[in-house]
């Protein structure tokens, strides 16, 4: 598993989306990161719909409950946005389990 964070997004303009595409580990701290660049996304144009993909990362329990509360409250925490924009977040989770070690058989 890559422990380091990487942040790519999708916008298109268009029609109104944006896609924040996660992979590495995040948790409680780098949450923060994913949220600010929510914050820039959702700046770009008001109705933005935002969508975060977390499905190929590595997420501790305990960020995915933060990123859920994001999106059915509709905005983002107060500490990385204090003016508390609308912002419409749908989060893509996928199951992900830790990665184990082949398991090898005596001959």
């Amino acid at each position: 598993m890559n422990s380091k964070l990487n942040i790519v997004v999708r916008v298109d303009l268009d029609h109104s989306k944006a896609q924040v595409i996660a992979t590495g580990h995040i948790t409680i701290h780098s949450v923060n990161a994913l949220y600010v660049v929510a914050k820039r996304a959702n700046s770009l144009r008001g109705g933005l719909d935002l969508e975060l993909d977390i499905s190929g990362a590595w997420v501790d329990a305990e960020a995915l409950e933060m990123l859920h509360a994001s999106s059915e409250t509709r905005q983002l925490p107060a500490r990385i946005d204090p003016d508390q924009a609308p912002c419409t977040i749908s989060v893509l989770a996928g199951r992900r389990h830790p990665r184990t070690a082949p398991v090898r058989l005596a001959a």
